[in-house]
């Protein structure tokens, strides 16, 4: 069996000597600037007693997070005209090195902020205030082609993914006797992202350990396709994107076999990340401000911007909003320029409940 290993590459041309025109979006992928348009739809009306601000807001991270910021920055932008905000994607981890080294504003993270990260800003003196702005639960997908898959248990899941399942566990029936003695060709979030560092920590036990004869993007968009053209693939991301492709790609429910989770395979969806029973795969996801640039007043109003238009957005592209209170206090913890992780820096925690860890500061 061949395993591929995929680098998704983007490629960009600047032409120099245009002006982009004040009140854009930029959107990128790997962070290519883009030049992007108005959202439709949805109006936002200018805050009554608002002065027009002016700048530039350099965002960056995760491509799971990326869907959230787009929206927000476009809704944001049709309210002060005079602010661009530049959104690029190098995956998580690639977004905190840009961060720490203090190339960029804002980071988008789809796990905790982990030790060498936090390192990385203390050594080039980079505080950070991190914001919770969402659900997501992580799928796992096969092809909709395959007929023996309907559901996994988190212990095949690991036994398929660890470490020492590399170029042992290669066929179907490895898993389960009963099905087809054919190879399983996987796909997955890349190394580099905090899909993959919370995949690996809630299936493997482990971050950033798993076996690497997969298939692997930072693209989610190179995921769907390459499972939804084999049959006998099998690959994990972030729930938004099965559901904006769920007619070409089959979803695997999800058994931890802990009974105070819900009986049996449970699906994610909206309401059973919300009530905790998909476990362990349901995650909160962030963004990260630098202190110094929150003290920008546009930085500040966008920040505040997307906490309270959070709860709309999150759902217009597919994710999961925290409750309205974890909004308020994620707000809190901007105002008053708290810094740190909940997390203690620790990186990927499974089964949490973000609003849980914010309520517990206020004590």
């Amino acid at each position: 069996m061949k395993f591929a290993h995929i680098t998704a590459l983007v490629l960009a041309s600047a032409i120099l000597g245009c002006n982009q025109p004040s009140g854009s979006v930029d959107r990128g992928q790997g962070g290519l600037a883009k030049q992007g348009g108005q959202a439709g739809g949805q109006q936002t009306a200018q805050p009554a007693g608002k002065e027009a601000l002016s700048g530039s807001i350099l965002v960056d991270g995760s491509s799971t997070v990326f869907p959230i910021t787009e929206a927000v920055a476009e809704e944001f932008q049709k309210v002060y005209k005079g602010v661009r905000v530049t959104v690029g994607i190098s995956g998580t981890g690639g977004g905190f090195k840009k961060f720490g080294n203090g190339e960029i504003d804002v980071t988008g993270a789809s796990r905790p902020i982990k030790p060498s990260e936090v390192e990385l800003c203390q050594k080039n003196g980079i505080e950070y205030v991190e914001l919770p702005v969402a659900y997501d639960g992580l799928a796992v997908m096969v092809n909709p082609k395959n007929t023996w898959v309907d559901s996994m248990t988190v212990a095949e899941l690991k036994k398929l993914w660890e470490p020492e399942a590399q170029g042992k566990v290669t066929r179907w029936n490895h898993i389960r006797p009963n099905w087809p003695d054919k190879e399983i060709h996987l796909f997955g979030a890349g190394v580099d992202s905090g899909t993959y560092d919370y995949f690996t920590a809630a299936i493997v036990g482990k971050e950033h350990s798993s076996r690497g004869d997969f298939t692997s993007s930072e693209d989610d968009n190179v995921l769907v396709q390459g499972i939804a053209t084999d049959e006998l693939a099998l690959g994990f991301f972030g729930f938004a994107y099965y559901e904006e492709n769920s007619d070409k790609l089959k979803l695997v429910k999800i058994d931890d076999e802990d009974p105070t989770n819900g009986d049996g395979p449970i699906a994610p969806s909206m309401e059973t990340v919300i009530a905790g029973t998909y476990q362990p795969l349901s995650r909160p996801i962030f963004i990260y401000v630098n202190k110094k640039a929150l003290d920008r007043p546009e930085v500040a109003e966008f920040v505040k911007f997307y906490l309270s238009n959070a709860p709309k957005l999150v759902k217009e592209v597919g994710y999961i909003p925290l409750p309205d209170r974890a909004y308020e206090l994620a707000q809190k913890r901007a105002d008053a320029r708290r810094t740190g992780s909940l997390f203690a820096g620790a990186g990927s925690q499974v089964g949490v409940k973000i609003e849980d860890l914010l309520a517990a500061e206020e004590k």
